[in-house]
């Protein structure tokens, strides 16, 4: 699975559409489906990793198949898969999820949301399966998160657009996400 993580992160972010993140969560297993993503690499103004190396990028210069966790606006975590060859700074941001299996679990923990809110967003998504900076540099093959790739979807079943909520490099086309599918953030 790693070997095809390897790959620059506009390559890699539309072929995470459809893998899943399995999750072990107090006591539970939650699944859910990612239906959104977003590429960034060391090249790109809009990425943490554009300055070089620092404390808080250095996971994303590390192998790839790892867990990047950031915080945001002071009160929200997002989370990326890092991609491409080690030293080389780049992941996929994981905008949005589809629950699969533990709905109630990711529920309540967004606040009984029932709807399309429960994961449609990537700080929502993180909330939900309860990610946090402890995650950050998590090995993706081991529990207690663990990304399963499953078979590349179809092109026609992929949207490929500019990046949103940036203002660095926003004309970039490398967001890609399910045609209609309803857990996208925005359309």
């Amino acid at each position: 699975m790693m070997n095809e993580l390897s790959g620059p992160a506009e390559v890699v972010a539309p072929r995470l559409l459809g893998a899943l993140f399995v999750r072990e969560l107090d006591g539970q297993r939650v699944v859910a489906r990612i239906v959104e993503t977003e590429a960034y690499n060391q090249t790109d103004a809009a990425s943490h990793s554009y300055r070089g190396r620092t404390p808080r990028t250095d996971v994303m210069f590390g192998p790839s198949g790892h867990l990047y966790v950031y915080f945001t606006y002071g009160m929200h975590y997002c989370m990326n898969v890092v991609c491409g060859p080690e030293g080389y700074g780049a992941a996929v941001l994981i905008r949005a999820l589809e629950p699969v299996e533990g709905v109630e679990l990711m529920s309540a923990r967004r606040g009984e949301r029932t709807d399309v809110g429960v994961t449609n967003g990537p700080a929502k998504a993180c909330q939900a399966l309860g990610i946090d900076r402890a995650m950050n540099g998590h090995d993706l093959t081991q529990l207690p998160l663990q990304l399963l790739l499953n078979p590349p979807l179809p092109p026609d079943q992929i949207v490929q657009t500019t990046r949103i909520g940036i203002t660095r490099a926003a004309d970039q086309p490398w967001r890609f996400y399910i045609t209609d599918n309803p857990y996208v953030s925005r359309v």
